[in-house]
């Protein structure tokens, strides 16, 4: 219990940093997240009743995962015990379900295992805690900053609840920044600190709903520029001097990384220039591979535009020359001109489309056999032994289109390719529309 005791001077006094000592200390404490364990939610009466089962909570940092566990921790009749995807191994999971067996065996105590970051458990270490899991020997209370689906194997998912937190508003974050300045116990309340309206405005916009992130800021200006009579006003202009650029949240190898990449992608396919900028901006302000995004474009360009713009893929091509010839922070603008231009660009997925179709006929196909007529005639005798090239009419002999056949002979009848109605495709449509078939 001592690892969650709230009470505990040793670890709530000053030496401890303002976001830790500032953690609330029950439900009602907890800002921004009344979805979830607000007055009457099933979480919330799961904790109060102690009959937890068990669970993950997903969510942005700075945002009550680990507060929602120390309040578990208070509140419960169960033991509690942590450990560490990094340094927990395999045999620490089996002793800590051993001791769970026999704690309830001989004191009827259940056991809360407390994993943060818990998308950090390899396979082997999620295998052997699921059987435990399962059959209730621990209760599971895993906080992850990933999405769990995609880090948690199903069968450990289909043995949790999963809870989802919010971002902290700036409503909720400007709360938290009021308690830490006016609860003299635990946080600056023993000092005069006025916050204006403008700097905590500016602390709310830099953390994008991170809690820790803004008693973080908030602590660094108060120990860097707190006079000795203890009186300090922390306006914009003292808060620059220790922010000094705003700080993006985005990593590049988890979850937001992939969520960003999605909006990007879909304000062009949904041909908003604006939002298309805004999540450009969001990923090259926090540090995005440029040639990643460059890479992505181009995908775009085929895929959601294709023949309706066939322009739209040199573009898309030219800018990842650029990316690769000038770099950052130049490479910024030929990005920004490839989004532009794809998102105002006609779509149509008529190429993916047609590609993934004859893909799936040719897999679907017993045997593929090119007709006599269209095989290789390169060398001299092909034609006379093989019957290679015999009767093929060469198009541009013939004005430039003849009817004869060129799929193999059972699927003469397939057509892949539907051309839309959109930009030059339309053009694609009447071309076609104007050849004979047969």
């Amino acid at each position: 219990m001592d690892l969650f005791d709230l009470s505990n001077p040793a670890r709530s006094g000053s030496i401890a940093p303002l976001a830790y000592r500032m953690r609330p200390r029950n439900l009602d404490e907890l800002q921004g997240q009344v979805r979830v364990v607000g007055p009457g939610t099933p979480l919330r009466r799961a904790i109060e009743k102690d009959q937890l089962g068990s669970l993950v909570l997903y969510g942005p940092p700075g945002t009550g995962k680990t507060s929602i566990a120390q309040i578990i921790a208070a509140v419960t009749s169960s033991h509690f015990e942590s450990v560490s995807p990094v340094t927990a191994g395999v045999n620490d999971i089996k002793r800590i379900a051993a001791e769970a067996r026999d704690r309830y065996k001989f004191d009827r105590m259940r056991t809360i295992l407390f994993v943060d970051e818990i998308h950090r458990f390899n396979k082997s270490q999620q295998d052997v805690l699921l059987p435990f899991v399962e059959d209730g020997t621990l209760t599971l209370i895993g906080a992850t900053t990933e999405n769990p689906l995609y880090e948690l194997n199903n069968a450990l998912l289909s043995r949790v609840k999963l809870y989802v937190l919010e971002t902290l508003d700036q409503t909720a974050l400007s709360s938290i920044l009021d308690q830490a300045l006016h609860d003299a116990g635990r946080g600056l309340g023993q000092y005069d600190i006025i916050l204006e309206e403008e700097a905590r405005e500016e602390i709310t916009r830099i953390c994008k709903g991170d809690a820790r992130m803004a008693l973080n800021i908030v602590e660094a200006v108060v120990n860097s520029f707190l006079p000795p009579d203890g009186h300090l006003t922390i306006d914009r202009e003292l808060l620059a001097r220790i922010t000094m650029k705003p700080l993006v949240k985005y990593d590049r190898s988890g979850d937001y990384h992939y969520d960003t990449i999605s909006a990007f992608i879909k304000s062009i396919r949904g041909s908003d220039p604006d939002a298309a900028l805004f999540w450009l901006a969001a990923m090259l302000e926090g540090g995005e591979d440029p040639r990643f995004i460059a890479r992505r474009l181009i995908v775009h360009a085929a895929e959601d535009i294709g023949l309706a713009d066939p322009f739209a893929l040199t573009m898309a091509t030219s800018a990842a020359d650029a990316v690769q010839f000038v770099g950052m922070p130049e490479a910024r603008i030929p990005l920004a001109e490839a989004t532009i231009y794809l998102a105002t660009a006609p779509k149509s997925n008529s190429s993916k489309t047609a590609i993934d179709a004859a893909l799936a006929t040719v897999r679907q196909s017993k045997s593929i056999k090119v007709p006599l007529h269209l095989a290789d005639t390169s060398h001299s005798q092909a034609g006379k032994l093989l019957g290679h090239g015999q009767g093929y009419k060469y198009p541009p002999a013939f004005g430039g289109y003849v009817n004869q056949r060129y799929l193999p002979e059972e699927h003469q009848d397939v057509s892949f390719y539907h051309p839309s109605t959109e930009g030059y495709e339309e053009k694609v449509r009447a071309f076609l529309a104007r050849l004979p078939r047969k």
